[in-house]
Formats: structure tokens, sequence, C-alpha cells
């Protein structure tokens, strides 16, 4: 009989996109309950020991982490096993570097560096919106975040720039054709194009037809799709490879490519 939340995580059960090995451990750091989903997320323990090499061990990530060196958000985190999600933006005060997590072309969580001054605002989706006591209307966002008084034009879908260091909406993106986008789950995880158009489906999920830079179409359920740009403009940096899925093909011969210039 289960008595209370598990505290563990076995390696093999741990999220493919982590890219943990199998044999280097019976166990992987559970993700704390917080913003993101347990297995959309990235714990700060595997961000900076797996990905940025910066510990070598659980126990230095510790170390640093209880410092209060590591700031998600604008502010400092000391839990290990904080979870860290898409579009959250991790800054290394001594260091002076800045991450904005997102994922690459194949869903996995890539290191993207940005400037300081991207560093002070992210993206968030509109999951819900609805008017509390008092008569306040707020929205509420991907990563959990509750704004109150939104701009009466922003609605279910769209996505808000928020302002870390106030927590205020700036500027918001429409959920519209012709906008560009991040595919955050489903198959097609990662990938980026413009919106063509959208199937409504009246009792069961919206289908959403996108077309990347190549011009390879793929559809998706409406709740996997992330508005990041206007048009074609991005307002985020993007990560290397813009979020193009290439063949194995493809791969190959880029691969041999890159290989004859450097002989």
């Amino acid at each position: 009989m289960a008595r209370g939340p598990k505290k563990h995580l076995k390696r093999l059960h741990a999220p493919k996109h982590w890219m943990l090995d199998k044999l280097s451990g019976s166990f992987a750091p559970r993700p704390s309950c917080g913003p993101h989903k347990f297995r959309e997320c990235l714990p700060l323990a595997i961000f900076l020991r797996n990905r940025l090499k910066y510990a070598l061990t659980y126990d230095e990530v510790k170390k640093i982490v209880k410092q209060r060196l590591i700031r998600v958000d604008g502010r400092v985190r000391t839990d290990v096993t904080y979870p860290a999600g898409f579009m959250d933006v991790i800054a290394i005060e001594k260091t002076g570097e800045n991450f904005r997590l997102l994922y690459d072309a194949k869903g996995r969580f890539t290191i993207h560096r940005i400037t300081a001054e991207e560093a002070s605002y992210k993206l968030c989706k509109v999951k819900k919106l609805q008017v509390g006591s008092k008569g306040i209307p707020y929205a509420v966002t991907h990563d959990a975040r509750t704004i109150r008084y939104p701009d009466p034009l922003v609605k279910v879908n769209d996505t808000v720039k928020v302002d870390l260091k106030s927590g205020k909406i700036t500027d918001f993106l429409k959920f519209d054709s012709g906008n560009q986008v991040m595919v955050v789950g489903g198959r097609n995880m990662g990938r980026i194009g413009v919106i063509t158009h959208r199937e409504r489906h009246a009792g069961s999920f919206d289908i959403v037809h996108v077309k990347d830079a190549q011009g390879n179409t793929f559809a998706t359920r409406m709740t996997n799709v992330f508005v990041v740009g206007k048009g074609t403009k991005s307002f985020v940096s993007l990560p290397r490879g813009k979020g193009i899925r290439l063949t194995v093909a493809e791969e190959r011969d880029k691969r041999l490519q890159v290989k004859q210039t450097t002989l």
C-alpha cells in the first residue's frame, strides 16, 4: 500500500530526454514538485552535472547550489532537484552565464546560452483565463504563474512575454496562422515552423498544421504548440539547427561534409 508521494526514481524509468546512461548507478534524481511536470522538466542536478559538467558528483552539485549561486527565473534556488522546464532562464552569477531551456530538433533539452539582456524576460503560454474574487481577471501560464489583469486581447493558447524582475506582461503573441511556433510535445517535439492552419474537432483534439523553414509540413495537437514569434521573427534566440529536423540520410551527409572540411 502506497503511503505518500514516491521519493525515488530508478534510472531506467527516468525520462529519455535526460540522456542518462544505464550503468553509472541504479537511481536518478527525482524532480521535486514544482512549476513543471515530472516528465517535462530537467532537475538542476542533471543540468549542472551531466550537461554543463560543472560538477562530477551529485554531492558537488549540492555544494554549488547551497552556496546560492544558481538562479532560475531570477530567484535563487537551493533545491538540487528543482524542476527547471521549457523557457526557464538559468543564471550563474559567478561565471556570468545565462541559459534558456529550449528543445533541440530531436526533442531534448539543449544548453542554449543567451545574453544578459535576453535573460531578463521569458515567454509563457496562457493555459487558463478566469475571473477571481472581487471580479479580478487573471491568467495562468504553462509555468504555473498567476498574472492578474492581463490584456483583454490575450486569449488561451496565446503567448505572453513576462518581465522576470516585475512579473508583469510586457508584450503578447497571438495564436494565429503565420506565426512562428515551437512544438513542445508529441513526436515532433523541438521542431520549429509557421502555423499554416488549424483543424477544429469538437469534443476531440484540435489539430494544428505547421510548415518548417525547409518547406516540410507536419501536424500535431494544439496543446503541443507554443507560439515563439510574430511572423518568422522569433522573440527569443533559437538553438543551433533552428528546429529543423533532418532525415537519417541528411544527417549522415552533413557529418561526412564536416569530416571532409576538417581533413
